[in-house]
């Protein structure tokens, strides 16, 4: 660029205002600098940018071509740095987010309608995956954070704060009544049809391992995409649901359903918000962030 870039921001007002008195007050500038900006930038240039009339200071032929794209870039800068504040301000921006169906719903959503009441103007995106996926995100720098559910493996760079505790069970319809009032073994579940999630989730692959690691090898009779639909494939009979409590939880109560007992309790396990310590996600989601932690761990935010 030939000239200083503040010479181009004064040659702006000077022809904006028609007037060098009035450029300065709105530079708070004197009128001998805003003037001696105009002479630099002519000078830098080696062309005559303004003349005199009695309307005012209006620019020449050439002045206009330069004004009009300087117009533009200047307005840009603006509509740029307004931008800029909206955001630091919270009144604009986005938040990525990936959450599978069992965390957005089971904690997620009730802090995301209260950041959304507060904060209106945040677009939040989510995306919805297993706990792979949401981590492959992350790594990959396409999300802000996540919420996954464990058991974790530690990993360098990734922050990983336990929000709350959530409890595999098996539940059961009215067809297999004799089992539910008995502290019944593991090995039950390799003789009944078993209604589980798809292989692909972290909940599954947990499931399995702990019965596995308990000598139980099962073969599930149906494999289905979401807890959900296991509680209404248990409803109707057709098997043991493997699901966590909190999507049986109505259904329990009701007394649809029943929770069977067995001789070995199977660990709980928690929901993990998950980031990225190299990257500094957006002001928007460290705000969220910062409203889901002052909340705490109380069960009455996640329910």
């Amino acid at each position: 660029m030939t000239a200083n870039l503040e010479y181009y921001k004064v040659y702006y007002y000077v022809v904006k205002c028609g007037s060098v008195t009035r450029a300065a007050e709105m530079l708070a500038l004197s009128q001998p600098a805003v003037s001696q900006s105009i002479k630099q930038l002519e000078g830098a240039l080696g062309i005559k940018l303004l003349k005199r009339t009695p309307r005012g200071i209006v620019p020449t032929t050439e002045g206009r071509l330069l004004f009009s794209y300087v117009e533009k870039g200047y307005e840009q800068f603006e509509t740029g740095e307004k931008r800029l504040m909206q955001m630091r301000n919270l009144e604009r921006g986005e938040i990525t987010i990936g959450a599978s169906d069992m965390t957005l719903q089971f904690f997620l959503l009730p802090h995301l309608e209260r950041f959304h009441e507060e904060y209106p103007g945040i677009k939040v995106s989510v995306t919805n995956g297993p706990t792979p996926a949401t981590m492959a995100l992350l790594r990959d720098g396409k999300i802000d954070f996540g919420v996954v559910s464990g058991p974790l493996q530690e990993e360098n760079g990734v922050s990983m704060v336990s929000v709350r505790t959530i409890e595999d069970i098996f539940v059961v319809g009215k067809k297999f009544a004799q089992y539910q009032d008995a502290v019944n073994s593991l090995k039950l579940l390799e003789q009944l049809p078993l209604i589980m999630i798809d292989q692909s989730t972290s909940t599954r692959k947990y499931v399995q391992r702990f019965l596995e690691s308990n000598g139980v090898f099962v073969n599930p009779e149906f494999e289905l995409a979401t807890s959900d639909m296991i509680v209404q494939f248990a409803l109707r009979n057709l098997g043991v649901g493997s699901v966590v409590r909190d999507f049986a939880r109505e259904k329990l109560e009701s007394g649809e359903l029943k929770e069977l007992k067995f001789d070995v309790q199977m660990p709980e396990r928690d929901f993990y918000i998950v980031s990225d310590e190299k990257n500094q996600m957006s002001l928007a989601a460290a705000r969220l962030l910062q409203m889901v932690r002052a909340t705490g761990r109380t069960r009455e935010a996640f329910i």
